[in-house]
Protein backbone atom coordinates (compact mmCIF):
# COMPACT_ATOMS: atom_id res chain seq x y z
CA UNK A 1 0.00 0.00 0.00
CA UNK A 2 2.94 2.69 0.91
CA UNK A 3 4.46 1.46 -2.28
CA UNK A 4 1.89 2.37 -4.41
CA UNK A 5 0.93 5.80 -2.00
CA UNK A 6 4.70 6.83 -3.02
CA UNK A 7 4.56 5.96 -6.35
CA UNK A 8 1.18 7.96 -6.84
CA UNK A 9 2.85 11.13 -5.39
CA UNK A 10 6.04 10.73 -7.41
CA UNK A 11 3.83 10.48 -10.69
CA UNK A 12 1.61 14.04 -9.35
CA UNK A 13 5.33 15.84 -9.04
CA UNK A 14 6.17 14.52 -12.19
CA UNK A 15 3.35 15.96 -14.08
CA UNK A 16 3.75 19.06 -11.77
CA UNK A 17 7.19 19.99 -13.04
CA UNK A 18 6.46 19.18 -16.61
CA UNK A 19 3.70 21.88 -17.00
CA UNK A 20 5.32 24.50 -14.56
CA UNK A 21 7.83 24.56 -17.60
CA UNK A 22 5.77 24.94 -20.43
CA UNK A 23 4.99 28.83 -21.48
CA UNK A 24 1.37 29.98 -20.83
CA UNK A 25 -0.75 29.93 -23.91
CA UNK A 26 -2.40 33.14 -24.53
CA UNK A 27 -6.06 33.23 -26.23
CA UNK A 28 -5.58 34.62 -29.43
CA UNK A 29 -7.12 38.04 -30.34
CA UNK A 30 -7.97 36.53 -33.81
CA UNK A 31 -8.90 32.94 -34.53
CA UNK A 32 -10.62 32.35 -37.44
CA UNK A 33 -11.59 29.61 -40.20
CA UNK A 34 -13.61 30.47 -43.25
CA UNK A 35 -14.67 29.30 -46.44
CA UNK A 36 -14.44 32.04 -49.63
CA UNK A 37 -16.46 30.79 -52.82
CA UNK A 38 -14.82 33.04 -55.27
CA UNK A 39 -11.78 31.35 -55.69
CA UNK A 40 -10.01 34.56 -57.31
CA UNK A 41 -9.75 36.15 -53.67
CA UNK A 42 -7.34 34.13 -52.65
CA UNK A 43 -4.72 36.47 -54.30
CA UNK A 44 -5.56 39.14 -51.55
CA UNK A 45 -3.60 36.76 -49.19
CA UNK A 46 -0.65 38.49 -47.96
CA UNK A 47 2.63 37.45 -49.94
CA UNK A 48 4.18 37.27 -46.39
CA UNK A 49 1.83 35.04 -44.99
CA UNK A 50 1.92 37.96 -42.33
CA UNK A 51 -0.50 40.90 -41.54
CA UNK A 52 1.79 43.89 -39.83
CA UNK A 53 -0.93 46.90 -39.88
CA UNK A 54 -4.79 47.69 -39.18
CA UNK A 55 -4.88 48.95 -42.61
CA UNK A 56 -3.82 45.37 -44.19
CA UNK A 57 -6.00 43.49 -41.79
CA UNK A 58 -9.06 45.81 -43.01
CA UNK A 59 -8.20 45.75 -46.61
CA UNK A 60 -7.96 41.70 -46.56
CA UNK A 61 -11.35 41.48 -44.46
CA UNK A 62 -13.47 43.28 -46.51
CA UNK A 63 -12.36 41.58 -49.68
CA UNK A 64 -12.77 38.21 -48.02
CA UNK A 65 -16.28 39.28 -46.50
CA UNK A 66 -15.24 39.00 -42.66
CA UNK A 67 -17.92 40.64 -40.99
CA UNK A 68 -16.77 42.82 -37.70
CA UNK A 69 -13.06 41.96 -38.22
CA UNK A 70 -11.75 41.90 -34.37
CA UNK A 71 -9.49 44.68 -33.21
CA UNK A 72 -5.85 43.67 -32.96
CA UNK A 73 -3.04 45.77 -31.30
CA UNK A 74 -0.82 45.35 -33.86
CA UNK A 75 1.90 47.13 -31.69
CA UNK A 76 1.88 43.89 -29.79
CA UNK A 77 0.55 41.09 -32.16
CA UNK A 78 0.78 40.26 -35.71
CA UNK A 79 -1.87 38.07 -37.90
CA UNK A 80 -0.49 34.30 -39.70
CA UNK A 81 -2.57 33.89 -42.88
CA UNK A 82 -2.85 30.31 -44.70
CA UNK A 83 -4.92 29.25 -47.47
CA UNK A 84 -6.20 26.34 -49.01
CA UNK A 85 -8.23 24.51 -51.76
CA UNK A 86 -8.55 21.69 -49.35
CA UNK A 87 -11.38 20.99 -47.00
CA UNK A 88 -9.67 21.76 -43.45
CA UNK A 89 -6.87 23.88 -42.76
CA UNK A 90 -4.64 23.74 -39.61
CA UNK A 91 -2.18 26.81 -38.41
CA UNK A 92 0.58 25.86 -36.42
CA UNK A 93 3.57 28.36 -35.05
CA UNK A 94 6.23 28.15 -33.52
CA UNK A 95 9.02 30.42 -32.39
CA UNK A 96 12.54 29.89 -33.04
CA UNK A 97 15.44 31.04 -30.53
CA UNK A 98 16.79 33.28 -33.47
CA UNK A 99 13.56 35.19 -33.80
CA UNK A 100 12.19 33.52 -37.16
CA UNK A 101 8.47 32.23 -36.28
CA UNK A 102 7.96 29.53 -38.68
CA UNK A 103 4.62 29.49 -39.86
CA UNK A 104 3.05 25.74 -40.94
CA UNK A 105 -0.47 25.59 -42.54
CA UNK A 106 -1.56 21.79 -42.83
CA UNK A 107 -4.27 21.28 -45.33
CA UNK A 108 -6.10 18.33 -46.28
CA UNK A 109 -5.43 16.84 -49.80
CA UNK A 110 -9.31 16.99 -50.80
CA UNK A 111 -10.12 19.55 -53.67
CA UNK A 112 -13.21 21.61 -53.24
CA UNK A 113 -14.82 24.83 -54.90
CA UNK A 114 -13.29 28.48 -53.81
CA UNK A 115 -10.77 28.15 -50.62
CA UNK A 116 -10.66 28.28 -47.12
CA UNK A 117 -8.66 30.19 -44.84
CA UNK A 118 -7.12 30.41 -41.26
CA UNK A 119 -5.98 33.50 -39.65
CA UNK A 120 -4.84 33.51 -36.24
CA UNK A 121 -3.21 35.90 -34.05
CA UNK A 122 0.41 35.49 -32.50
CA UNK A 123 2.31 38.04 -30.10
CA UNK A 124 4.75 40.08 -31.96
CA UNK A 125 7.00 39.84 -28.77
CA UNK A 126 10.66 38.19 -30.39
CA UNK A 127 9.26 38.51 -33.89
CA UNK A 128 12.19 39.38 -36.17
CA UNK A 129 11.75 37.48 -39.48
CA UNK A 130 8.91 34.95 -40.58
CA UNK A 131 9.80 31.66 -42.56
CA UNK A 132 13.08 33.19 -42.90
CA UNK A 133 11.95 36.89 -44.42
CA UNK A 134 11.79 40.07 -42.94
CA UNK A 135 8.25 41.57 -41.39
CA UNK A 136 6.92 43.11 -44.46
CA UNK A 137 7.16 47.47 -43.58
CA UNK A 138 2.62 47.68 -44.51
Amino acid sequence: MSRLFVAAALALSVCAVSTADEPKKEKATVDLFASVEDETLKKEAPESDVIVSAKAWEKLAKAWGIKDPAKVDFAKEILVVQTTVGSRLTVTTKLDDTGDLKVLGIATRDLRPGFRYAIKSVSKEGVKTVNGKELPKE
